[in-house]
């Protein structure tokens, strides 16, 4: 009954409506009362007799004529007590003093009963109108509506504070898991390099190298999970920017690598640069990795990938291209945002972090990393790095897009 004494205390409109009500019908005390089986408790109070009653305070309830209300639902509306055929011997109004009084019945939205509408008067009042009957009726209603909105705003509220603490906590099981999974993972290298070292027989030597590669790929699974993990606690992929002179060949290996895992795609790679770039050299090829296995992995495997590394009007720039058909609107608007794969997308090698990755380790160079997708010329991904890094924008302040050209 408290919550409920709350959720009438944040609707706006209470306070004035009980005025409303004392003005209207000469009453001088009104409230809202939440009414149970076994409890009558004030939720909100307009007072010009002092009859003392202030939100949260009870009166016993078998002395309320609420009760019966709370019974029949039906309204109970009497000018003059002590003249009323009924009224004049109920025991409410000689309890209380009361010649005048109102209550009408208030109704949430699926239809249970709240409580009621009151006023009361120790005077008696003119107020056996069917017109201002209406009137009390259509306020009990609209109370009642806005106890619902508030319940369910209440609600939500709540599943969503608790939503954000499940995925925060999530989150950070996935970052203790990926952080422990490296020291196992680091046993098994170095156990496979003591083998490798060994005079082994031909397929012994070949499960080893297996075994490698495997590790290998469980090594960039789990750098992909901290670094998403980073990016989703708060605290952003971590970058250390320096002023680089040799960017282009740390690039051409990342190209290089890629040629290698995925052979039957062709990969034309223009990398001009001609200058230091202020960045983290590791992340930059991190992130052209990430969009050169995207293009290999989603494009036309008969259409050429292009690479292109240049400085444009002090700002440095790198575009992947790739043809085949056009992403999907619906795609595009979630492109950047982590396991985005749905279960009807086609198999795939990953987690579904590249392109989230990708998009964070662009927003902590100050950067932007963009989008855009059509039939006719495929689908291109541009970041874009002003050299001078007194004009980068913070990470807070860097921006992800996505935008379809149709």
């Amino acid at each position: 009954m408290a919550r409920d004494v709350e959720t009438v205390g944040r609707i706006a409109a209470v306070p004035t409506i009980l005025e409303v009500v004392a003005r209207t019908t000469g009453m001088r005390f009104t409230a809202v009362a939440r009414v149970t089986d076994t409890h009558w408790m004030a939720c909100a109070v307009y007072d010009q007799i002092e009859f003392g009653l202030k939100p949260g305070g009870e009166l016993v309830l078998e002395t309320t004529i609420c009760n019966e209300i709370r019974q029949h639902h039906q309204p109970v509306i009497f000018g003059h007590a002590s003249t009323h055929p009924h009224f004049a011997t109920h025991a409410t109004p000689r309890i209380y003093g009361l010649e005048s009084y109102i209550s009408i019945p208030i109704f949430r939205a699926d239809g249970d009963f709240f409580g009621t509408l009151c006023a009361i008067d120790p005077k008696p009042a003119e107020i056996e109108d069917p017109n201002l009957l209406k009137t009390l009726v259509l306020f009990a209603q609209l109370i009642g509506t806005q106890i619902d909105v508030e319940e369910r705003l209440e609600r939500s509220d709540h599943a969503l504070a608790d939503a954000r603490d499940t995925a925060k906590l999530r989150e950070q099981f996935i970052a203790v898991l990926g952080h422990d999974l490296r020291n196992p993972l680091h046993s098994i290298k170095l156990g496979t390099e003591v083998l490798e070292a060994m005079p082994l027989a031909a397929p012994a030597l070949r499960t080893v190298g297996l075994i490698q590669r495997s590790a290998e790929r469980m090594s960039e699974l789990i750098d992909n999970i901290l670094d998403f993990a980073r990016g989703r606690l708060g605290g952003g992929i971590p970058v250390a920017l320096c002023h680089d002179n040799d960017l282009v060949s740390e690039l051409a290996h990342v190209v290089d690598e890629v040629r290698v895992a995925y052979p039957h795609h062709l990969i034309e790679a223009s990398l001009h640069i001609g200058t230091a770039v202020p960045c983290d050299r590791r992340r930059i090829a991190q992130l052209l990795a990430n969009l050169l296995a995207n293009a290999a992995i989603h494009g036309a495997p008969d259409a050429p990938i292009r690479v292109d590394a240049s400085i444009r009007d002090d700002t440095f720039m790198l575009d992947v291209a790739n043809g085949g058909p056009p992403i999907p609107a619906e795609k595009m608007a979630r492109l950047f945002q982590p396991f985005s794969r749905r279960a009807t997308d086609a198999p795939s090698p990953g987690l579904g972090l590249g392109l989230y990755i990708a998009a964070e380790v662009a927003r902590a160079h100050g950067g932007t990393l963009e989008a855009s997708s059509s039939a006719g010329a495929g689908t291109r991904f541009v970041f874009r790095m002003p050299l001078d890094t007194t004009h980068r924008r913070g990470v807070s302040d860097a921006t992800v897009k996505g935008v379809t050209v149709s």
